[in-house]
């Protein structure tokens, strides 16, 4: 750890040149876009061809694909972020980004075959792959980093983030829309972006342990205790999660 100062007039964008950030930024990058090209062309997919994959109507079909895509959040997290205490966190981010690959094969399958269970099936993974790779998204950073640079460095990741999230409403309705054959476009394009993700995480370097309580509703119950205490934490949480359910909300 630095002494207060001496990083205080270096660009934020400086770490963009260094390892001990910008595969993580690339790591997340990959991530996030991958996740918003494969949510956007599924919608695609259900609002412009669901009478073909099954009698259910379009709007309730979309809602039941967010509400997979959310579901994880709620079982696993409090599991997810034991594990990133416990664990090494670098490890657990290449575990997390091999088995991203592994959905994105799933779903390349998906879209060739326009088997909608199979799509639903790899949008509810593709949760449970963001659920484990959050906690430790957000607790690597301060051990790679200089306390100056941590808001520096969070603002960056939020801002790429969005980005990708912007990339990525705008490519997937544009690949599945492509005349030169959108399902193998989107295939190519997630597992290509998967792979990328992976071999950006194998230059993370290593993060400098927790005993895991498994049962998910008494942890559950622990944190919220935890942050009924702890006022500044609460309301962070209760205003990070009021803005993603907006968004949510309005991208539904």
């Amino acid at each position: 750890m630095s002494e207060p100062g001496t990083h205080q007039d270096k660009s934020q964008f400086a770490l963009l040149r260094e390892r001990r950030f910008a595969p993580f930024f690339a790591t997340q990058f990959c991530g996030a876009l991958n996740d918003n090209i494969f949510k956007q062309a599924l919608v695609a997919l259900i609002t412009f061809q669901a009478a073909s994959l099954t009698s259910l109507d379009a709007g309730v079909l979309v809602n039941l694909a967010n509400g997979l895509y959310i579901l994880p959040f709620f079982l696993f997290s409090v599991t997810a972020g034991q594990l990133a205490d416990k664990f090494e966190k670098t490890r657990i981010i290449r575990v997390v980004k091999l088995v991203e690959i592994a959905i994105m094969v799933l779903v390349a399958f998906g879209f060739a075959s326009h088997n909608l269970e199979a799509l639903l099936v790899s949008l509810f993974l593709m949760g449970v792959h963001s659920t484990f790779f959050g906690p430790v998204k957000y607790s690597i950073l301060p051990q790679h980093l200089h306390r100056n640079d941590l808001v520096g460095a969070n603002a960056l990741v939020e801002s790429g983030t969005f980005l990708a999230i912007l990339i990525g409403l705008i490519g997937g309705g544009l690949l599945f829309s492509s005349k030169s054959g959108g399902a193998a476009m989107i295939g190519t394009v997630t597992i290509l972006l998967a792979v990328l993700g992976y071999f950006a995480c194998r230059y993370i370097p290593p993060a400098p342990t927790l005993r895991i309580n498994w049962n998910l509703f008494t942890e559950t119950w622990r944190n919220l205790q935890f942050t009924r205490g702890n006022r500044p934490v609460l309301l962070s949480i209760l205003g990070i999660s009021w803005f993603w359910f907006y968004g949510a909300m309005f991208l539904a």
